[in-house]
């Protein structure tokens, strides 16, 4: 039996490219427009950055989950995620490029550690939906940290 999980979200928007709205959902409300680096006015957060947000948050929780599932010890994972739109015939959300670094204390087969990272991308489900249409990379490190962080 297919299970459908189903989530809302609801907009309002007032006044023209230059105006701005608001985006509600379960756990979300946020102000919205145009970047100003696409010529909007800046107000709240941006389409552009919920994609990366969706897609940085759903990859961090599937490489986690990796790595639970594995016992992996790792301690903590950093990630900085960087999102490219290009202007070609209109603007084009061209790629993602995730840079987790994954922290263990312990030795750990780091190639294996690698592996999985590079496998989160694929497992996730925000970067299945944009496969075939946004290029999603990973360049993932591993650091080895001599002391806990408490």
């Amino acid at each position: 039996m297919t299970t459908i999980v189903r989530y809302r979200m609801d907009a309002q928007w007032s006044g023209g490219r230059l105006g701005h709205g608001k985006l509600t959902g379960e756990s979300l409300s946020t102000k919205l427009s145009i970047p100003v680096n696409l010529g909007g006015p800046g107000i709240g957060t941006n389409p552009e950055e919920l994609l990366l947000g969706a897609a940085a948050g759903c990859y961090l929780i599937t490489l986690a989950t990796l790595y639970a599932n594995r016992e992996v010890p790792v301690v903590q994972i950093e990630l900085e995620s960087h999102g490219y739109v290009v202007r070609d015939h209109g603007l084009r959300f061209d790629r993602i490029e995730h840079h987790p670094t994954i922290v263990v204390d312990q030795p750990c087969d780091e190639d294996y550690l690698i592996t999985l990272a590079e496998h989160a991308e694929h497992a996730c489900m925000v970067s299945s939906a944009l496969r075939g249409n946004v290029r999603v990379e990973v360049f993932p490190k591993v650091h080895m940290q001599t002391t806990r962080i408490s």
